[in-house]
């Protein structure tokens, strides 16, 4: 792929990879409440996502596999 931009190809991908969405200079839509509208790569969901579960590992399991601690 950075090959062929380097070449002056364009590329409209779908995903919900943070990775393939910091690509420098990308242009993320927004496809969500409303008409498509452009956003940073920090203020996606997914991004927030990711850096959540890379730096509050154990939270995030907790919140994924419904751990939490019974009420007494």
């Amino acid at each position: 792929m950075h090959e062929l931009l380097g070449e002056g190809s364009q590329f409209l991908i779908a995903t919900h990879s943070p990775i393939l969405m910091a690509y420098p200079n990308a242009t993320i839509y927004l496809l969500a409440d409303g008409p498509p509208r452009t956003v940073d790569y920090r203020d996606t969901e997914h991004y927030t996502v990711t850096r959540n579960f890379l730096t509050r590992t154990e939270q995030m399991l907790d919140i994924l596999l419904d751990r939490s601690p019974d009420p007494a």
